[in-house]
């Protein structure tokens, strides 16, 4: 079976991703960094994420990881490629979205690849080479002061073009809607290595994987692979772990995870960690919160949040760094959790996602139903007792979303 290997540069984008691939017809498993996929997995799979956290690792780090990722796709019989990075291109100046893709073309021995990070459904288009966050310009947006990857530009080219050594050029909207066939032709006279193409749809993102279905690797975001249709009718096996409570652990503290924890405090529990306590004592203020989960009204859907306002949000304390100590946090109490009965847990932010998956040691997710534009429920066995995990990027979700995810599961 023709595999299409597909490189994210976190968790949720991996999980963004399969969710999109799964939409368009494909059976498709996540692995996590460098977990198992048996033979008999993998007989059932045309598509195969492999989740890594390279988006903000240092530069030669997310290179070798990257690499290495592509080789271990090329030894699961993957074909084509496909790097999967946000919809909003975070990345820092010096890289590493360029220097990853720089790394890949060379070792692939290919001259172009496309950058389509798109993704109309969440509001990220790109338009004469600009992306967009809804009506703002990406450095008018709220990305412009995100801590790790503060995003001041907003014309793609000039953000690849920093990164790498190579041209990157560009084609607008006017040629894209002249249909695939044209689009393979002026992609074919193109001398450069990179190519931003404008994507204002999701009518604009099948005819771009259409007249890329040759071509061995391709970059963007998630919405690039609603137009790479699978073999056939999905077989959905996918069933959710036996009933039990569930839990919403939010590390993130963007504009859309706050206002989705103001609305299900109308109905749930809902308690905020403390800062303090979290940089003193991270394992005993996970113990605590654990406490307090258990002691929640049977029936209720139990909340942890690093703020409820962006009034709570700080980025230090005394010198501290106090993004690390939440996920931390958070990543601890994932744990406790399952030993107090939760069998499912939202978890909200690419970092403490990361950190929650890699506390619990899963090797592979198995992607579920979709719950929103790029947000899935998956299933996974930990210590060999099946849990479901919906991990979701901060920005992503309607204002009902923790309230509402649960639906799937009942």
């Amino acid at each position: 079976m023709t595999v299409l290997g597909i490189i994210a540069d976190d968790f949720t984008g991996a999980t963004d991703v399969a969710t999109m691939l799964r939409r368009s017809k494909h059976q498709v498993a996540v692995v996590i960094e460098d977990g198992d996929l048996p033979a008999e997995q993998l007989s059932r799979l045309d598509a195969v994420v492999i989740a890594l956290k390279t988006r903000t690792a240092p530069l030669d780090e997310a290179v070798t990881s990257s690499r290495n990722a592509l080789q271990r796709l090329r030894a699961w019989g993957a074909t084509r490629y496909y790097v999967k990075y946000c919809s909003t291109f975070d990345s820092t100046p010096r890289g590493n979205i360029g220097p990853i893709l720089d790394a890949l073309c060379n070792d692939l021995g290919v001259t172009r690849c496309i950058a389509v990070p798109s993704l109309p459904a969440n509001g990220r288009t790109v338009y004469q080479g600009h992306l967009f966050v809804g009506s703002e310009l990406l450095e008018d947006s709220s990305m412009r002061d995100h801590p790790l990857t503060p995003m001041t530009e907003s014309k793609v080219a000039s953000l690849l073009q920093a990164q790498s050594t190579h041209p990157v050029g560009e084609i607008s909207l006017p040629t894209v809607r002249q249909g695939p066939a044209r689009l393979r032709q002026v992609l074919a006279a193109s001398t450069d290595r990179y190519v931003v193409i404008d994507a204002i749809d999701d009518t604009d993102l099948r005819t771009i994987a259409a007249a890329t279905a040759g071509d061995t690797l391709v970059s963007g975001g998630s919405g690039l692979a609603l137009g790479m249709s699978g073999p056939g009718t999905l077989n959905d096996s996918w069933t959710p772990p036996p009933s039990g409570r569930g839990a919403i652990l939010c590390g993130s503290v963007s504009r859309a995870s706050l206002a989705q924890v103001a609305h299900v405090s109308k109905t749930q529990p809902v308690r905020q960690v403390d800062i303090s306590t979290a940089l003193a004592d991270p394992e005993g203020t996970a113990v605590r919160l654990a406490l307090w989960v258990s002691d929640q009204p049977a029936g209720s859907t139990p909340v942890i949040c690093a703020a409820r306002s962006l009034r709570d949000v700080r980025q230090h304390v005394d010198g501290t760094e106090v993004a690390p100590a939440v996920e931390q946090v958070m990543a601890l109490l994932a744990r406790k959790l399952l030993t107090h009965g939760i069998t499912a847990l939202v978890v909200a932010g690419g970092e403490t996602s990361g950190a929650v998956v890699r506390e619990l040691g899963i090797g592979v997710l198995h992607i579920g139903p979709e719950l929103a534009p790029g947000v899935c429920w998956s299933t996974a066995e930990v210590e060999k007792r099946p849990i479901a995990l919906a991990l979701k990027s901060g920005n992503f979700g309607h204002e009902d979303f923790f309230s509402t995810a649960w639906e799937s599961l009942a």
